[in-house]
């Protein structure tokens, strides 16, 4: 699979520490330095036919549809696509018009995910974002009447400026728009983010665990009820609707990752990293040069990425390949540590699967940080 980072928006969310410039002076070659890196890297996956092709950010609806072909023909000169393979863009509400859904529509993407954090002005308000809330369901309606089904949007709970009944309000308009696929993320104060600055300054109020707690799990029981999967700790789905590429980082496949700042992994033992900053980045490719740097996962390592990784999923974590995968000082530290909880029931073994049970999901990774090796 691939990921492909736009690392462009047209402003910056109070709460974002991700890399991206609201500068589009460069676009342009950008994307050329992206193209060029494709092709250099091209070798870099031993499966060549794609399952998923993600476009993240960043904002990729920032750019136009003909931009975004022009990303996946030069993808399709390198790689094949599986006949039923998920192309996702993640898009904007205020991106979301009519002519660039029609762009979208005679494009290979199938599959939207929408940032909606919200249906109420005050939390946009707060979050800095560039829609309304009118915008945020109009999008939604929008995209389905272009034939877009598949679609996903991001839901933001916990916010200082909502509470458990705007908050049912918010899950109850997204059933009610028949969306099949939500990610949903507590608030989290980001370190050098404007949030963090009105907090600590004191206009604003720091978002509460508890409520976030109560709201977590009114969230999971009120979507299971809907018929709803939540198969990821952030994550749900109808049957038929779980994310492809998101799934794939959940179970150690290997990825491609495309553009500043973006990750790749090899499936095994080797992660790399490209420079999160767009004027370097131009210049290293533009030179023939691949702008990242790698390490070199350690078994240690690798054991703390699975535990974290998989003890956030349904699927939890495979005794069988873990025993096959790690060395006896390894597997001896893994049982000591998990006892105490198997006891306690905060773990559990399900078809030699170890898994935290659901009623205690929202702590899942304070749980996997007890059984890393440190």
């Amino acid at each position: 699979m691939i990921y492909i980072h736009i690392p462009f928006c047209k402003q910056k969310c109070s709460y974002c520490n991700f890399h991206f410039s609201t500068s589009l002076n460069f676009k342009d070659e950008m994307l050329n330095a992206m193209k060029k890196e494709i092709f250099l890297r091209k070798e870099e996956l031993q499966k060549k036919n794609l399952q998923s092709l993600y476009f993240g950010g960043g904002t990729p609806s920032i750019l136009s549809s003909d931009e975004i072909k022009s990303l996946i023909d030069e993808v399709l000169k390198y790689f094949s696509f599986e006949n039923n393979i998920e192309i996702t863009l993640e898009a904007n509400p205020d991106d979301l018009d009519k002519n660039f859904l029609k762009g979208l529509a005679d494009s290979p993407i199938n599959r939207l995910s929408i940032g909606t954090q919200s249906f109420f002005e005050a939390d946009l308000k707060l979050m800095n974002r560039a829609h309304t809330a009118s915008e945020a369901e109009g999008s939604i309606k929008r995209a389905q009447d272009f034939g877009f089904e598949n679609l996903s949007i991001d839901l933001i709970y916990g916010s200082p400026t909502s509470n458990l009944e705007i908050w049912k309000e918010n899950l109850n308009k997204t059933i009610a728009l028949e969306v099949p696929h939500i990610s949903s993320y507590a608030l989290t104060v980001e370190p050098k983010t404007a949030l963090e600055n009105w907090i600590s300054k004191g206009k604003v109020k720091s978002p509460k665990e508890d409520e976030q707690n109560k709201e977590f799990y009114y969230l999971s029981d009120f979507l299971k009820d809907k018929g709803f999967e939540h198969y990821e700790v952030s994550n749900f789905a109808k049957p038929g609707f779980y994310s492809k590429h998101n799934s794939s980082y959940w179970k150690y496949k290997e990825y491609l990752g495309i553009g500043p700042s973006a990750h790749s992994y090899n499936g095994f033992d080797i992660r790399s990293w490209n420079v999160a900053n767009n004027s370097q980045y131009i210049k290293k490719l533009n030179s023939n040069t691949l702008a990242k740097d790698e390490e070199f996962l350690s078994q240690e390592d690798q054991f703390n990425e699975m535990i974290m990784i998989g003890l956030r999923t349904i699927w939890g974590v495979d005794l069988g390949n873990l025993k096959e995968k790690f060395n006896d000082k390894i597997l001896e530290h893994f049982q000591k540590e998990i006892q105490p909880k198997l006891e306690e029931e905060i773990l559990i073994i399900e078809n030699n699967h170890l898994k935290i049970p659901e009623k205690h999901w929202f702590m899942a990774d304070g749980i996997a940080s007890d059984l890393f090796i440190v």
